[in-house]
């Protein structure tokens, strides 16, 4: 496959038989040739899935064949190299974990706001403007005067807007406030958590920061740096191009071309964020699988001309074992 079709994709409703849906989604996914990750819960649907165009438009449609998402959003992007590695189903509590079960988002989410309408709002002076993302991925790159809860997961997040609803607090008085996310999902639910804590002029970026660097050109662009994404492109800039930082593959932190070229790292083996927290047996594993990963690289490159029929054949055979052991776990689950 010369390139992938990326879809970003979520939608919150009421799934109360999410649980029987994961066989059946992974199976459509899997026989149009389609892999990354995709959460099913009962407020609804979350994830980000590639292939081939005609594929993930397929499984797509399916989704929104369902009355319950026929108001599906995704985004799409492409890559030259394959964004995920395989394919998973997952069964959650949230499809994004605020721990907050009980918040009923669709009924209580902000007010969208387009990209083009979004300057405008975020520089009125009354504006409280916060980015609701983790602490790292804010690291990246955020708006020109965003607030960072610094916040090592979502779940922190009510916490933070307890403390800044006290007297002196960013969040006394209920001021207006605008938030954005990744892709819209946190926002959804962030806004929401807001108004049903008695805020009444809530907004939020309409397709979150990818839609407003795919929409709005960067001469006209408030962003600063970068946005991480979840997948092996890591962070894209405007336009959705694929920007300069990597992974490390011993802690999976975000890392810049800066960064790679300090004396604590180590392909594969260390960062400057976990330099020196390794010990030396798995330090030790970790070179080994880098070896290893190399070697099957260069193993790809030297067989080409491999039978695809044949590397077709495992791939089914290998998703086949995958359904029935899914299988099998549901009878022991019920």
């Amino acid at each position: 496959m010369s390139s992938y079709f990326i879809a970003a994709l979520y939608h919150f409703a009421e799934l109360d038989d999410y649980v029987s849906l994961q066989a059946p989604l992974y199976e459509l996914c899997a026989q149009n040739d389609v892999i990354g990750t995709l959460l099913l819960a009962r407020e609804g649907i979350n994830g980000t899935i590639a292939g081939p165009e005609q594929g993930v438009r397929t499984v797509l449609e399916a989704l929104r064949a369902d009355p319950r998402l026929q108001g599906l959003s995704h985004k799409e992007a492409w890559s030259h190299t394959a964004p995920f590695y395989r394919l998973k189903v997952r069964l959650k509590k949230e499809i994004v974990t605020l721990g907050v079960p009980e918040l009923r988002t669709a009924e209580w989410v902000g007010e969208y706001v387009a990209p083009e309408q979004w300057n405008a709002l975020i520089q009125r002076a009354d504006i409280v403007l916060v980015d609701t993302r983790n602490d790292y991925e804010v690291g990246i790159g955020s708006f020109q005067s965003a607030i960072n809860p610094q916040t090592d997961s979502f779940a922190q997040f009510p916490q933070w807007v307890a403390e800044q609803q006290k007297a002196g607090g960013l969040l006394a008085d209920n001021p207006p406030v605008a938030m954005f996310c990744t892709g819209g999902i946190r926002c959804e639910k962030s806004t929401a958590y807001l108004r049903a804590a008695g805020f009444t002029e809530v907004y939020h970026l309409q397709g979150g920061i990818l839609q407003y660097l795919q929409d709005i050109p960067a001469e006209q662009s408030l962003w600063q740096g970068e946005c991480f994404v979840f997948d092996e492109r890591v962070s894209v800039g405007h336009g959705l191009v694929r920007g300069a930082y990597e992974f490390c593959r011993a802690c999976r932190m975000p890392i810049s071309p800066q960064e790679r070229a300090m004396p604590q790292y180590e392909a594969g083996v260390s960062c400057p964020h976990c330099y020196g927290t390794h010990s030396p047996q798995r330090l030790q594993r970790l070179r080994e699988r880098e070896r290893q990963m190399r070697i099957a690289q260069e193993r790809e490159i030297a067989h080409v001309g491999a039978d695809l029929e044949a590397l077709k054949a495992r791939k089914q055979q290998a998703h086949a074992e995958q359904v029935a052991a899914q299988n099998e776990q549901r009878k022991q689950s019920l």
